[in-house]
């Protein structure tokens, strides 16, 4: 068991973009889970899931949320 958590730890020591990319792109992810999930969207759900983009899929879909609410508050606002 020793041979193996040095392993862990020369990998971490020697690769740390590695692991804040990991962060980096698990944090997206569940944002944009959470956003998918809580609007129904089951497609862009399943792909967010399945796909490891280190982010850059979710931020996209992030962004065209943020996009289409703001296109909604200010048609709803003209009404």
């Amino acid at each position: 068991m020793q041979g193996i958590t040095d392993k862990i730890i020369t990998y971490i020591v020697a690769h740390p973009l590695m692991i804040v990319l990991v962060i980096w792109g698990s944090v997206w992810k569940l944002i944009a889970l959470w956003k998918a999930a809580r609007r129904n969207h089951l497609t862009i759900f399943i792909v967010l899931a399945i796909l490891n983009t280190a982010g850059i899929l979710e931020i996209c879909y992030i962004i065209y949320l943020y996009i289409t609410e703001k296109k909604r508050d200010i048609s709803n606002s003209q009404n």
